[in-house]
């Protein structure tokens, strides 16, 4: 027999026995932004880390693809604000190629010819507010200082580890008194603002400070980004407050663009790993998570392939790693209950267009810095919520909200002289649909979102050389998403913090030791940012301890 053995495994190739014969402290399964930002903290600290992705390229929704010959999109995501600016520095990224080009404000097209631009310029932002309405121009001003207090609350936040309520420990008792000594510290307004943001509607939140209708729709929208929510639906002002207080490497209340698209960001961050001892493979899917005795022994992938590890960290969402890659009979039914209620509802599509020429706006003709930054069809508060009213029922939005940028006029890298790309955010395009599927309506909702920006650049149609469409669908398909949700879950009151993704294991720990998630389902949440990756990183090394296990 022993014979036998030896003989079946001298037959067997080099490259599998050197495979097999390898045993990693930490196996990373998905190498998205946050797998990869996961790794290389876990690789500096001296850990052996495999990443494991199961496509041909890293980024996961952070990823720049040439779908069309010569024009190269950011494919699922399209714009950075959040990433940590304590990850650049601690991963170096600007010299791994991370370099981050400005989206210059914000223009919202009107139906009757007008606009509204609110620019990177404070003073040129000031008196175009003032051509709508001059107290509106007052209190923009006065909403800008207060949110300031606002962000300064929250920001602290995305890099802690949620305390427990429920717990105890002095040191979650600690965290919890750092928060009550933080909101005691705010004013009385303060407090009262804070209060609101997290329990009022977006719309609702705005109305008590504008009046200019398309201020408060194009405003509003940044409460509705990736959640099966209206903007008047209660707790979507927290969501608006999220990506208010984005920023680019410590500028605050920055957005924009990453050269070379969104899968730059992951290629510099995948560098910085690859550089501190981290070994990443491409189309290598998990199938399963081997466990022994409830607590993780490593994976096994696809082709059947056994890898070992001391340590595995899930990037992925949660009904993947527990529902899929687990056998039940592994988990609390209690948990498994939890995970099987958290709320995915994925609400966006996404449409990428290769155009020969720029779009031309009727409310400003021509080429122009109005191009430069995003583009925003949110004519009105009734145009947004009626958007949703069709979601509500499982149709698409025939009139959606869209948010477009055009980034080959900030980074010509990315198409062919003279030509652009044209990238759209679309909500709403619900996961599941009344009628029909996706497969069956994909172009129809791509014809939607044409018609409606149509509506506003006439020429659009004839500058079309090219066109993907992404559903919900697709997007779970392709990279994972679970209902084809941005952010690994809706950033629901009910879905964050402490509760995010389940009460009680919030902490990036799992009931399956030596088993940890890093994904955006994890708290602070989804977007470019980098903070679950890092903070489970952290977790794990406070459990394991530096170096190799």
């Amino acid at each position: 027999m022993l014979r036998l053995a030896q003989c079946g495994t001298q037959s067997m190739p080099a490259s599998k026995k050197m495979l097999m014969a390898k045993h990693y402290d930490v196996i990373v399964i998905g190498g998205g932004h946050n797998g990869l930002v996961n790794a290389a903290y876990l690789a500096r600290a001296g850990k052996k880390v495999l990443v494991l992705e199961r496509r041909y390229v890293l980024g996961g929704a952070a990823v720049t693809e040439e779908i069309i010959p010569g024009f190269k999109f950011s494919v699922f995501s399209y714009v950075v604000s959040l990433l940590r600016p304590e990850i650049i520095r601690d991963l170096d990224l600007p010299r791994h190629g991370l370099e981050i080009l400005p989206l210059d404000g914000t223009m919202t097209p009107m139906p009757n010819g007008d606009y509204l631009w609110r620019m990177n310029d404070h003073a040129k932002t000031r008196r175009e507010l003032q051509r709508h309405s001059k107290l509106d121009a007052e209190a923009y001003e006065e909403f800008g200082k207060s949110m300031v207090p606002m962000c300064r609350f929250v920001k602290p936040i995305l890099g802690m580890v949620p305390p427990d309520p429920t717990s105890l420990d002095p040191r979650d008792l600690k965290a919890l008194a750092f928060l009550g000594k933080r909101f005691l510290s705010l004013g009385a307004e303060d407090k009262y603002n804070l209060v609101k943001l997290m329990t009022m509607s977006a719309a609702d939140f705005l109305d008590q400070w504008f009046e200019t209708d398309v201020l408060k729709a194009t405003m509003s929208a940044s409460g509705i980004i990736g959640t099966f929510l209206g903007i008047r639906s209660p707790g979507t002002a927290y969501v608006l407050l999220h990506h208010y207080m984005g920023e680019i490497d410590g500028a605050f209340r920055s957005w924009g663009f990453s050269r070379g698209g969104t899968g730059a960001i992951s290629n510099a961050i995948g560098d910085a790993a690859r550089e501190a001892g981290a070994e990443i493979r491409l189309e290598a899917p998990v199938a399963r998570i081997l466990i022994k005795n409830g607590s993780a022994q490593g994976v096994v992938l696809e082709n059947g392939e056994e890898i070992r590890a001391n340590v595995v960290s899930s990037s992925v969402a949660p009904s993947l790693t527990f529902l899929n890659f687990i056998d039940s009979r592994e988990l609390p039914d209690d948990f498994l209950e939890d995970v099987r209620r958290y709320k995915y509802r994925g609400s966006s599509g996404k449409v990428n267009l290769a155009l020969d020429a720029l779009p031309n706006f009727t409310c400003l003709p021509g080429p122009g810095r109005h191009l430069r930054g995003a583009i925003s069809i949110s004519p009105s508060t009734e145009y947004m919520e009626r958007a949703y009213d069709q979601a509500k029922y499982g149709e698409f939005s025939r009139r959606p909200y869209i948010d477009m940028v055009i980034p080959s006029l900030t980074d010509p890298s990315l198409a062919p002289p003279g030509k652009h790309v044209l990238s759209c955010f679309v909500q709403y395009a619900p996961y599941k649909l009344s009628q029909g599927t996706w497969d069956e309506q994909r172009d129809a909702f791509g014809d939607a979102v044409i018609d409606t920006i149509s509506e506003y650049a006439p020429n659009l149609k004839n500058i079309i050389v090219g066109k993907q469409v992404i559903t919900p669908l697709d997007r779970e398909r392709q990279i994972g998403l679970s209902e084809g949700n941005i952010f690994q879950g809706e950033l629901s009151l009910e879905q964050l913090f402490f509760l995010r993704p389940v009460a009680g294991w919030a902490r990036y720990r799992t009931p399956i030791r030596k088993l940890y998630m890093c994904g955006s389902a994890m708290h602070p949440g989804g977007g470019i940012m980098g903070a679950p990756g890092r903070l489970a990183a952290l977790e794990i090394l406070k459990d394991t301890g530096k170096g190799k296990n």
